[in-house]
């Protein structure tokens, strides 16, 4: 997999996936950006939710689930000094669909948390990651 981040002026960055997909990064003002784009490290935890989503609905899709829309919620907190890693991150789904399983719900989210998703597992090297889930009906 390659990438490329581009200075575009100040702080603020573009970065270009190989798929071709476009970002834009920047830093806060109180460090030369002008609030253009998400942080860097914000971008990190973008990952991880979409990572973790991605698992949960394709896992329960497979199992023929009934998803119409899932949510993550990430709170991440991250060390006071440099370099300032993620120390401890929570992930609350709230996944909707018709006669979901719950069940079912609790093992697509541990399945991606512990086989599946890179990003969490990457993550859990330096950072505490916990899980939980509602189910709601729709």
């Amino acid at each position: 997999m390659k990438a490329r981040v581009k200075l575009i002026e100040g702080v603020s960055f573009v970065g270009q996936s190989e798929s071709g997909h476009s970002v834009v990064m920047d830093g806060p003002p109180e460090s030369g950006g002008r609030n253009l784009g998400v942080r860097p490290m914000e971008m990190l935890l973008l990952g991880l939710g979409g990572c973790s989503a991605f698992d949960v609905v394709h896992i329960l899709r497979k199992g023929r689930q009934q998803v119409s829309d899932c949510v993550a919620d990430l709170d991440a907190t991250r060390a006071d000094s440099d370099p300032k890693v993620f120390t401890k991150i929570h992930v609350h789904f709230t996944v909707t669909g018709k006669a979901l399983d719950p069940k079912r719900v609790e093992q697509a989210v541990k399945l991606s948390a512990e086989k599946y998703c890179s990003a969490s597992i990457m993550l859990g090297k330096t950072a505490a990651i916990t899980h939980d889930f509602e189910v709601v009906e729709g």
